[in-house]
């Protein structure tokens, strides 16, 4: 029975991981994810033309945002698949591009190696209510709201930390929430 569940958990964490992959590919922000338009110049008066300008003001740069999500047990991006291994447990299916781990029968994780061997991206996955699955405001720092089918979902990107992280949780009695955090090319 075990076996099973771990099969059958890990081939929804990979359809999980493949429709986050698709999502990431759709030309899409969200409203607080677009950079607003540069300001543009409004057409001087005759008097603001005569007069020379008399102090110089600097725009201030947007202040850097840095993630809330971090690691996934002390596992981050960047990190080599040999010192992944040693702090996850449960290791069940280990390739060169991947590993998957059982954590719980709740719990699953999938941890991306690029060419160099190097944490790319992890994916964690958590199954219903009971799971000890975290919310939206520990992964992103912010809540999410549903959509009108319980769905709820969002991407944050973090430029200063070169990778971006999501939160998706299903709707219904038995939820799957996935978190996952990827580098950026």
């Amino acid at each position: 029975m075990g076996d099973e569940l771990t099969m059958r958990f890990y081939r929804l964490s990979c359809a999980l991981a493949l429709s986050g992959v698709l999502l990431m590919a759709a030309p899409h922000l969200s409203a607080q994810e677009q950079q607003p338009p540069p300001p543009q110049p409004t057409p001087a008066t005759e008097d603001a033309q005569a007069a020379p300008p008399t102090t110089v003001t600097k725009e201030k740069s947007p202040p850097v945002v840095m993630p809330v999500f971090t690691d996934y047990k002390g596992v981050t991006i960047g990190m080599s698949a040999v010192d992944v291994r040693a702090k996850l447990e449960n290791l069940k299916q280990k390739t060169k591009t991947q590993d998957f781990y059982a954590i719980t029968d709740a719990e699953t994780a999938q941890v991306y190696y690029d060419g160099k061997g190097l944490v790319s991206a992890i994916s964690i996955n958590y199954i219903g209510t009971e799971s000890g699955a975290p919310d939206a405001l520990a992964i992103l720092g912010q809540d999410i709201l549903p959509n009108d089918k319980g769905v709820v979902y969002k991407l944050v990107r973090y430029p200063a930390a070169k990778y971006w992280v999501s939160y998706s949780r299903t709707a219904g009695d038995s939820p799957i929430t996935t978190v996952t955090i990827k580098k950026m090319r």
